[in-house]
């Protein structure tokens, strides 16, 4: 016999909730084979049978909250009909209903089912995300072309395969006309929740402000779009000339990129950008390392690669750990301005917003630019007003003559 247990989580992340059994007591199972689905804080992950046999009993049902180490579910490495037999007795997650007469002998494994979201598809796996709405929206994961990496069925595929709305949901209360349903929050919205208020608890948060005129941005991204798209294979964002001029301000002003441990102010002499991507259940940070040693091309290249995984929910916990400081842009959902929260334990957050025309003076003389408010929103507790407004001044300056960033940067 072996057991599978609740794996190492991550940093600082010490439980889960199971979110779906992929296999249930007296299936066969191979080494690697992803045997149960776990909503964690920052990201779902499936945990994969060790060894190889027959699924003799489960431990935790679905919706059980679990901690590292504690055992999941036991597997019979000689996968005997005997240890089967016996399997289909323990407690086991509920077979969705079938149509099928009782006394109508058991048909042959199908590749897909009616939609209970632990289907495959012939096209490729469904995401956790996709199967948790496939099943909520009984939607049939068999009949869904996948769009993600090896033509894995993401959310917006499931999306789109939709049916009308189906009628509330026997736990909807409906007085008249008017309803209301009580849904478990999941595990990365109670964390985002539980640190959102812990950031305003516990840090003396304060808030600056600045526009940048992104005229030049904007002229050299026009200029330079298809070769630069041409040579790298990704196309030339903002994101990269914000995470370029961030390091070269927290260069200048570098206890924006430290954070406070008891008494002491540790002080970080590297550049780990957390750049906020969103995803279902709520936005997500991963993380890129050592972000000034990159190119603006390398710079876009992960923020891409961070955009599709956190919508094809592939996100690891190593891509979230860590941070020395924080940039989120509100301007992608159409944010004009926003104070964004920090992500502790770090002491400073960028947050861009939407590029719009405005009048501006320009040489004594008003003038159409387009114009982004930023935010900077920062731990008074080690960094004072005048640093956090001198840092946002020098974000616009890099931003506003990008030349600096190869001179200065």
């Amino acid at each position: 016999m072996s057991n599978i247990v609740v794996p190492t989580l991550g940093e600082s992340v010490v439980e889960a909730r199971v979110a779906r059994w992929l296999k249930k007591a007296g299936d066969r199972v191979e080494v690697g084979e992803p045997v149960v689905e776990l909503e964690t804080e920052k990201i779902d992950l499936e945990v994969s049978a060790e060894k190889s046999g027959v699924i003799a009993s489960i431990a935790r049902q679905e919706g059980e909250d679990v901690k590292i180490g504690e055992l999941l579910a036991v597997v019979d490495e000689n996968g005997t009909a005997a240890a089967a037999a016996l399997a289909s007795a323990a407690p086991a997650p509920a077979p969705a209903p079938t149509s099928a007469p009782v006394s109508a002998p058991a048909p042959a494994p199908a590749p897909a089912s009616s939609g209970n979201g632990s289907a495959t598809t012939t096209e490729g796996r469904a995401t956790p995300t996709a199967r948790r709405m496939a099943k909520d929206n009984d939607v049939d994961l068999g009949t869904v072309q996948g769009s993600g990496a090896a033509g894995r069925v993401t959310k917006q595929d499931v999306q789109k395969a939709m049916a009308p709305a189906p009628a509330p949901a026997s736990n909807k209360v409906a007085p008249g006309t008017r309803t209301e349903e009580r849904v478990r929050m999941s595990k990365r919205r109670q964390t985002i929740a539980r640190r959102l208020v812990e950031a305003q608890h516990t840090a003396a948060m304060l808030t600056t402000f600045n526009e940048v005129d992104m005229s030049a941005v904007m002229a050299l991204r026009e200029r330079r779009k298809e070769s630069f798209k041409k040579e790298f294979g990704v196309g030339l964002g903002i994101a990269s000339f914000f995470v370029k001029s961030a390091i070269a301000a927290l260069r200048a002003f570098p206890l924006l990129n430290a954070e406070i441990q008891g008494d002491e102010i540790v002080h970080k002499h590297y550049f780990d950008i957390g750049v906020a991507v969103g995803a279902e259940g709520g936005l997500v940070v991963p993380v890129i390392r050592d972000a000034d040693r990159l190119s603006f091309a390398q710079i876009e290249l992960a923020i891409r690669d961070f955009a599709t995984r956190a919508t094809d929910g592939t996100l690891t916990l190593e891509d979230l750990r860590g941070g020395t400081f924080t940039i989120t842009n509100g301007g992608v959902f159409g944010s004009l301005m926003s104070t964004p929260i920090l992500n502790p334990p770090q002491v400073g957050i960028l947050g861009l917003h939407k590029i719009q025309d405005r009048v501006v003076p320009v040489n004594g003389q008003p003038a159409i630019r387009p114009m982004m408010y930023v935010a900077l929103s920062y731990d008074h507790r080690i960094v004072d007003g005048r640093e956090a407004v001198q840092f946002l001044v020098k974000i616009k300056d890099f931003v506003e003559d990008p030349a600096r960033l190869l001179l200065e940067g």
